[in-house]
């Protein structure tokens, strides 16, 4: 898991920093990582213009202008304010940079090989202006290479962005302490390029945002050992689809079977039945014991909705509660239990607009997640899963191909396969989410959710190698 933290706690990690390291400066340190960086990227005879503020985001990039000028690079430097950083003016210009202004920095655009965006910093507001924001466009219009100091100018470090936000978008961005949230979130995480966390000392205590990693999927997958059976594996219950949405049930099925579910229990649609029967044999029908139960994937307008969710949630099992299920929620759901809505079904639990959840979906999905008493998995581009304690974790990213019809129903299975062999609501969440974006990765293009699904069980062979190997 990588830490993502707030700007407060960047803020109050550096002043304990300093507490602790009287008279010491973090600048030089951070200056020498974007230098290095920029020397990896263009080497060390390069034309660099760099584009400074006025804060400290502009001193480490000045800073940087010093180092590269003197590895041999032709340095020229534009302060985009009306003040300088002036320990890092004289330092670039005792080392030979030159300095532009906003027409000239336009101009040298065509003959740049790097451009180092030192602007804002984490304290920067969403969105540019004036000659800053037509530079912004310029770079990307004509392609020149950007390197962006601790996050791009433009972005806001708490929020997830905007699609008609004007930032520079950064071909690498260094950044320093920890991840930020815009790093990492959709759409603002597409103007962050490849993200490089330089380690300058500052201890982030307690984070409550986590991202999860290649290594923590291998290492919490529930994969069957020498001594598994499938009761052992888990039985999970499913509960889904309709007379007029039957495939929502097999969706939801193929999810489960083929992430690993010991044993299924089909109690959904008779239509859906039928289907399931005849494509998965493996397949049992009707009631008896279950680790878990996948709710509301195509259920439509159901009048024991209500009573059939109070029902399961009876019995004591974790559930996995989706799509039409999220209509009857009782007021309190048992803590083992996952929600799994999308945006525009988190707003109508809430009573908000799907905008306002959007713009900030961490907070909507906390929201959530404290009022209900049970995790809460928001799917979407970024899929954030937030528990009643307020700990946020996203799941890996995959491509933007799983955005279509079935692959929410087919990750409800995948979760149940998970809350039935034993995992925490928190980890169901955030694994069933991550292999269905790592699966979609491993084969790009416009697979429906069930051909994907069908691929799944040889990106968890690879998994299983994996840990293994970090076992050995």
């Amino acid at each position: 898991m990588r830490a993502i933290a707030t700007v407060q706690q960047i803020r109050d990690a550096e002043q304990a920093w300093f507490d602790a390291h009287p008279g010491e400066d973090l600048m030089a340190e951070a200056s020498a990582h974007v230098a290095s960086t920029a020397l990896q990227m263009v080497g060390d005879h390069a034309r660099v213009l760099v584009v400074v503020g006025t804060g400290n985001n502009g001193g480490d990039g000045l800073f940087a202008a010093r180092d590269l000028a003197n590895a041999g690079c032709d340095v020229a430097v534009w302060c985009t304010g009306s003040r300088w950083h002036e320990a890092g003016r004289a330092a670039a210009e005792a080392a030979g940079c030159v300095f532009a202004d906003a027409r000239e920095a336009i101009e040298g655009l065509a003959e740049a090989s790097l451009v180092i965006d030192a602007v804002l910093g984490i304290g920067g507001r969403a969105g540019l202006r004036g000659p800053v924001a037509e530079f912004a466009r310029a770079c990307a219009d004509v392609g020149v290479p950007v390197l962006s100091v601790d996050l791009p100018s433009g972005l806001a470090a708490d929020s997830v962005g905007a699609r008609d936000t004007i930032s520079f978008r950064a071909t690498r961005t260094v950044t320093f302490g920890a991840l930020k949230l815009c790093q990492l979130a959709n759409p603002a995480r597409q103007a962050c390029g490849l993200v490089e966390l330089a380690p300058i000392g500052l201890q982030i205590p307690s984070p409550r945002m986590w991202a999860t990693e290649l290594v923590d999927i291998a290492a919490h997958w529930p994969f069957p050992g020498v001594d598994s059976d499938k009761y052992s594996r888990g039985v999970v219950g499913l509960d889904t689809g309709s007379e007029r949405y039957p495939g929502a049930g097999v969706l939801s099925t193929t999810g489960a079977l083929f992430s690993g579910a010991g044993m299924i229990r089909f109690c959904g649609a008779r239509r859906s039945a039928e289907l399931v029967g005849a494509a998965m044999p493996s397949v049992t029908f009707g009631p008896g014991r279950v680790e878990a139960w996948v709710l509301g994937c195509g259920w439509g307008e159901r009048d024991d909705a209500a009573s059939v969710i109070a029902e399961r949630l009876a019995a004591g099992v974790p559930a996995v509660l989706d799509a039409d299920a999220l209509r009857d929620l009782p007021d309190t759901v048992p803590g083992n239990c996952l929600l799994t809505p999308h945006a525009g079904e988190l707003a109508r639990l809430l009573g908000r607009d799907r905008a306002e959840v959007e713009a900030d979906p961490v907070a909507a999905a906390r929201t959530a997640a404290a009022h209900y008493g049970a995790t809460v998995l928001l799917k979407g581009s970024t899929q954030y899963v937030a528990e009643p304690s307020g700990r946020v974790t996203l799941a890996v990213e995959g491509p933007a191909w799983t955005a279509q019809a079935g692959s929410g129903d087919t990750l409800a299975g995948i979760c149940g396969t998970l809350l039935a062999a034993g995992l925490s609501a928190r980890w169901a969440g955030v694994l069933g989410a991550s292999i269905q974006a790592l699966t979609a990765a491993a084969k790009p293009g416009p697979y429906p959710p069930d051909a994907l699904a069908h691929r799944m069980p040889g990106v968890l062979a690879k998994l299983a190698g994996r840990a293994a190997g970090a076992r050995d």
